[in-house]
This record gives C-alpha cells, sequence and structure tokens, in this order.
C-alpha cells in the first residue's frame, strides 16, 4: 500500500500510488459537482507524472450512496438515466465486437460489473462469465435479474491463477485504492495467453482540456487517479505487460460534456454537450487522444 498519513477523516497520500516518488507537486483543485460539492485538490508525481487525488477520505463509500450513481443504478433515473442506458447498450456491443477480435470465447471476469449489463450480453453468446462487485446492491441486482456469478471484491484474493481468457475493468481502475496490488492480481489471474481491457477516462483529452476542473471525469473522490496514456504505460510496464491496442469510446465525449455543462450551469446544456462532444472527437482523431480509451493489455 503507498504511504498515506492519517488527518481527520481523510488520508493524505505521502508518495506516488505508481512509483514511490515522494517529490509531488498541487496539480488542481476542484469539486465533487456530482454529489456532495465539496472541494478535492488532485497532486501530480514529479516523476512519473500521475495525477492523483489528495488527500482522499477515508470512507470513500459514502460517496457511492446515491441513487444518481448510475453504474450502480437499477431503475430509470430522469433524461441522463435514459441517455446513460441507450450508450451503455451500443458501448456493450461495442466492447463484445473489440474483445471478439482478441478472443473468440472462454473465460471472461468482469471486475466492477455493476448491474451486470455487459456480462448478461456475454452470457447469451454462450461465454463462461464471472462478475466481481464491491456494490451490495448492484451485485444482487446482477445475481438476481441475470442469474450471473457476481462476487464481492474480497473473492479475487482466493480464485485460480491462470483462470482467465479475458479480464475487463471498464472505468474501474481509476476507483482502487491499491492501484499496483490490483494489477497484480489481474496478472495472476490471466492466463498466459490472454487478455485485460481497461477503460479509463483520459486526462488530456480535448474535452479535460477544455473544462478544466469542470471536467466531469475528474469525478472527485470515486476517481482516485487521472491517467494520461503515458502514466497508463508506465503502469503495466511496471508489472512486465504491453500495450497491444488502443481504443476511443467516442460516445463519452458527449456524456462527459453534458455533465460538465451542467457543472458550470449552463441551461443549454444538452445541445452544448452535442457540439462539444463533437468538437472534442474531431481534435482527438490526430492523436487518438479521446475522452476515454480502451487499452488492450498482455502480458510481455
Amino acid at each position: 500500500m503507498f504511504h498515506v498519513e492519517q488527518k481527520n477523516s481523510f488520508s493524505e497520500i505521502k508518495a506516488c500510488p505508481l512509483c514511490g516518488e515522494t517529490k509531488l507537486s498541487s496539480h488542481l483543485s476542484t469539486k465533487d459537482f456530482f454529489f456532495t460539492q465539496e472541494s478535492f485538490s488532485l497532486s501530480i508525481c514529479e516523476n512519473c507524472k500521475l495525477v492523483f487525488t489528495n488527500p482522499i477520505p477515508k470512507n470513500l463509500s459514502k460517496y457511492y450512496e446515491t441513487t444518481n450513481y448510475l453504474s450502480h443504478n437499477t431503475g430509470d433515473n430522469g433524461l441522463i438515466g435514459r441517455l446513460y442506458s441507450f450508450i451503455r447498450n451500443i458501448n456493450i456491443k461495442n466492447k463484445y465486437k473489440l474483445v471478439t477480435r482478441f478472443s473468440a470465447n472462454g473465460r471472461i471476469l468482469d471486475i466492477g460489473c455493476g448491474t451486470g449489463e455487459f456480462l448478461n450480453f456475454f452470457n447469451k453468446r454462450k461465454w463462461n462469465v464471472t462478475g466481481v462487485e464491491p456494490n451490495s446492491t448492484a451485485r444482487e441486482f446482477a445475481k438476481t435479474k441475470y442469474k450471473l456469478d457476481v462476487l464481492a471484491e474480497e473473492s479475487l484474493n482466493s480464485m485460480m491463477p491462470d483462470s482467465f481468457d479475458v479480464i475487463s475493468m471498464w472505468h474501474v481502475l481509476e476507483h482502487v485504492p491499491d492501484l499496483n496490488n490490483r494489477i497484480a492480481q489481474v496478472s495472476k489471474l490471466l492466463k498466459k495467453d490472454g487478455t485485460i481491457f481497461i477503460a479509463l477516462p483520459n486526462l488530456e483529452s480535448p474535452d479535460s482540456k477544455k473544462y478544466g476542473k469542470f471536467w466531469s471525469a475528474l469525478d472527485v473522490p470515486r476517481h482516485l487517479y487521472h491517467f494520461t496514456q503515458n502514466s497508463f504505460m508506465k503502469l503495466i510496464n511496471n508489472h512486465n505487460m504491453k500495450l497491444v491496442h488502443a481504443e476511443p469510446m467516442k460516445f463519452d465525449s458527449y456524456y462527459v460534456s453534458m455533465l460538465s455543462e451542467k457543472y458550470i450551469k449552463n441551461r443549454l446544456y444538452f445541445p452544448a454537450a452535442i457540439i462539444n462532444g463533437f468538437i472534442s472527437n474531431i481534435k482527438a482523431k490526430k492523436k487518438n487522444n479521446y475522452s476515454s480509451m480502451i487499452f488492450v493489455v498482455k502480458k510481455q
């Protein structure tokens, strides 16, 4: 576990969670615009350039305790909820196409599987599916509605090594307190020729640069890390893994822009999001630095 210093209800990180460097600088101040409106700071490591939320609350779970947190939500949650579900269904089909480019079939582990829609899609196509989900409500929904094998997060420690052809973490790694430990766990569970799919927000995307502290994909304090492609590459290299493909998630720029426009209190947030999401994707095409990226990773 990286070095932290306890202060009241927060833990201040004194060394980089990725490389252990103690020379840290202030990067940005922002708020939890999504839920509590509390202020938070981001630090940047002067060595590996990882950006991370610092300090972090000791009780992170309370920041997920809202029905507006859509990956855990089991019902229709207004316009944004319906839009989220629509985009999620398109993304699931796109993810399936991507995964099957690297693995025709087999055993898949989805870490942070939420309410189970992604795994249900694979289950219907005769994959052997297992999910891990820390949120008990989402976990029970996936088990009850879709009859899926979904386990608590602690189960990762007791799974058999070299068990899975595919391991996926869709917008999950940025939430995990012990970054290096999670990558080590995943590497251990993956078969030698297996493939990992990791989706992350991209701190260097055009929409991130446009919105700054209002960029909704900062999502503090739920997002503990704020990756660039370079800092992600350093993480996997540390664990003897290699990047074999990077795929954009083009719909994310529209959704992220919509929330960001709401955070800056633009009443015309929906049309503004369409325009700015489109512009972000056009600008991102040159360097493949879209709002969110899927990184396809294999062992060296």
